[in-house]
């Protein structure tokens, strides 16, 4: 069984003679992915890919997901909600304290957004020498927000969540614009990049691409706490 939430204490207890389980905390957002694709879409792709993991490991149990996180940048959205990156970069530091159950800590980190906050977290980890991975998924020449990419993974990933209909193409800024505006000025539409031409399919082979890059973190961190 790898849901965390469906464990009881005492079942993790007798995992824990073994070495314990890595827990594994997917981590997403709740913010504008354009007029198409839902609020939910980062959490959605990091609990796919945590769920990946644990499949193909034993010794995984996935956390229930933080799903609203850093998303200033998307203020002025309707739906959108963020707790900063102060608070973010709070909530993943003590969390990880928490898990002294666990033989280490993964945060599959699904929004950009988190970049500064998970940053501002890893420092504070290498100074405690917890054994904590922090994780986010590298896509050559990918589209920043609700394009290509993020579109056909959600494609592939839940299809009906997706209005195709409603896609528009936006512009791509550079990271100087993004910070300095946000992306309400530069985006009316909230897209950055071009979803019209996603498709599931593309979706498959990237997320199959990311499940690779995740799994073998993973695989080199656990390598790195043991030895």
């Amino acid at each position: 069984m790898h849901d965390l939430g469906a464990i009881t204490w005492t079942e993790l207890a007798d995992r824990r003679a073994g070495g314990g389980p890595f827990v594994v905390v997917p981590v997403g957002s709740c913010e504008q992915h354009g007029p198409h694709l839902p609020l939910h879409t980062d959490t959605l792709i990091a609990e796919a890919l945590a769920a990946d993991l644990a499949a193909r490991r034993d010794d995984c149990v996935v956390a229930p997901p933080l799903t609203i996180t850093a998303s200033g940048e998307h203020q002025g959205f309707a739906g959108t909600l963020s707790i900063g990156t102060e608070v973010t970069a709070g909530v993943v530091i003590e969390l990880a304290r928490s898990a002294t159950w666990a033989a280490g800590v993964v945060f599959v980190n699904g929004h950009g957004g988190n970049i500064t906050a998970m940053q501002r977290a890893a420092e504070v980890f290498e100074v405690e020498r917890r054994p904590v991975l922090i994780w986010w998924p590298t896509v050559p020449d990918g589209d920043p927000h609700a394009g290509h990419v993020e579109t056909s993974l959600v494609l592939h990933l839940a299809r009906d969540e997706v209005r195709l209909d409603q896609a528009v193409a936006g512009p791509v800024p550079s990271v100087d614009e993004l910070v300095r505006h946000g992306v309400r000025p530069l985006s009316a539409s909230g897209v950055l990049g071009d979803p019209t031409g996603a498709s599931a399919e593309a979706g498959a082979t990237v997320f199959g691409h990311l499940a690779d890059q995740l799994a073998d973190a993973v695989a080199a961190a656990v390598r790195g706490w043991s030895s």
